[in-house]
């Protein structure tokens, strides 16, 4: 399965990181499959932070590659995702992490006994 990612270089406490198509086997720093741009998070200018391919990013997309959630954030921003889809899969992430905390006081109370 191919992974949409990003890969981080930059010295410390300065990130500078690719977007990736990287096979999902592979380590973060490992070889990539083709570079779809880059994300400077440091860059005071925001129009400079983000900087994409967007027809191999549509291409990736379109033969099932999977961004991860950060990478799928920025697409979404720039109108590459289905913000709906998007906004979808948000609210069942918050709803998991929420029914995880709910169960967490409980397990220690068990845990007690």
């Amino acid at each position: 399965m191919v992974k949409i990612r990003l890969q981080r270089l930059g010295r410390r406490n300065r990130p500078f990181y690719r977007v990736v198509a990287i096979d999902h086997l592979t380590r973060r720093d490992g070889a990539c499959l083709e570079n779809l741009g880059f994300y400077d998070p440091c860059s005071p200018v925001l129009d400079k932070q983000v900087r994409l391919n967007e027809d191999r990013v549509k291409h990736w997309l379109a033969f099932g590659a999977q961004p991860s959630d950060t990478v799928r954030d920025l697409l979404a921003k720039r109108g590459l995702v289905d913000v709906k889809e998007w906004e979808k899969d948000r609210e069942h992430e918050r709803k998991r992490l929420a029914a995880k905390l709910a169960a967490k006081p409980a397990e220690e109370a068990k845990d007690k006994k």
